[in-house]
């Protein structure tokens, strides 16, 4: 059994400030309506909310570079919004969090995309969104391509944080995974059902269980470390990180290493964004160049924090510590890791 002490995630912790990252990917700006529900409409049977408070916040590759900067990371970000209110927005939003904004392209012809949830008692009523999800046109992939190619020497790793909505079309990820490969920078990919396959060559890939059961046909066995091995090996990246949900997390890295990371008991209240905590807390470790199984410990942690928040939440590095310390003084055991050299 391997632990992640409270001093040695202290240890970690630090090491992320200063970290230079480039997010790359599909920017969002969610909103949020939130009343109560006392009648149903005499115009169809649905319920009425009466709206009471009304917010909004970064999400998709924003809502990663969101959390890179609470972790004390230096984030830029680059994709795609349009010459809109909800561009404007968006952009306002991710400069007041810190994230450089700078690099993002801007498409007269392309909607900001927008989710908004209609809330009522915190209870999700419905969601309705604006997006165009068609691949960017081809200029548009060369703007967004060279802009990131522009920004690689002064990055320490960068995110490919793909929702399918059109900036990471199979030209831009082959570019700049090809470039990165070749100047030895770090990638995370965090992915997406279609174009599953166009990461070959990541340093770290992080599927969740849907997503990777959808894209191969099959049960999954994480719990398997030949099968572990097989689908890194399919998937053709450095460590296959797999989160499980309630089940926790299994990864799998080159050389043979395999870990099983349960689950951070707590109560959950909102499980939306806790996949972009995990990519961000695993793009500063590996722009920090820590070893990613401690660095799964820690996205762990961050991502029992951000369950426990209402919406999509970045998390900070105090609290990431105050879960290993809470954590620690239980004396539960956090890993369980295996090795082969094969």
């Amino acid at each position: 059994m391997v632990r992640l002490s409270a001093g040695r995630a202290s240890e970690l912790l630090q090491r992320l400030e200063g970290v230079r990252a480039l997010v790359v990917g599909d920017l969002m700006l969610d909103r949020y309506l939130s009343g109560v529900v006392d009648r149903i409409s005499p115009e169809a049977p649905v319920p009425v909310v009466r709206v009471e408070s009304q917010s909004s916040s970064v999400g998709g590759a924003g809502n990663v570079a969101a959390n890179l900067a609470a972790l004390g990371v230096r984030c830029s970000v680059v994709g795609v919004v349009g010459e809109d209110d909800a561009g404007q927005e968006l952009l306002g939003a991710l400069d007041s969090l810190g994230v450089e904004k700078e690099s993002v392209v801007s498409h007269e012809r392309r909607p900001t995309s927008v989710k908004t949830r209609v809330l009522a008692r915190r209870q999700q009523i419905v969601r309705y969104d604006i997006e165009d999800e068609r691949d960017l046109d081809e200029p548009f992939q060369d703007q967004v391509t060279e802009r990131v190619l522009a920004m690689l020497d002064v990055v320490d790793v960068v995110v490919l944080e793909d929702y399918n909505k059109g900036v990471l079309a199979p030209t831009v990820t082959g570019r700049i995974l090809d470039e990165c490969q070749r100047s030895g920078l770090p990638t995370v990919v965090d992915p997406k059902r279609r174009g599953f396959f166009r990461y070959r060559g990541a340093t770290v890939f992080k599927p969740n269980a849907k997503e990777l059961a959808d894209a191969l046909g099959e049960f999954l066995h994480p719990e398997d470390a030949g099968w572990m091995e097989a689908t890194r090996r399919r998937l053709a990246c450095e460590t296959l990180l797999l989160t499980l949900g309630e089940r926790g997390m299994a990864v799998r890295g080159a050389g043979g290493v395999s870990a099983s990371i349960p689950a951070i008991a707590r109560d959950v209240y909102d499980v939306s964004g806790a996949g972009d905590t995990v990519t961000a807390v695993m793009a500063a470790a590996a722009g920090a160049g820590l070893d990613l199984v401690e660095a799964a410990l820690l996205a762990n942690h961050a991502a029992a924090v951000e369950v426990g928040k209402a919406g999509v939440a970045s998390v900070d590095p105090a609290e990431i510590l105050e879960s290993v310390r809470a954590h620690d003084a239980r004396s539960q055991p956090s890993i369980s890791q295996g090795e082969q050299r094969e």
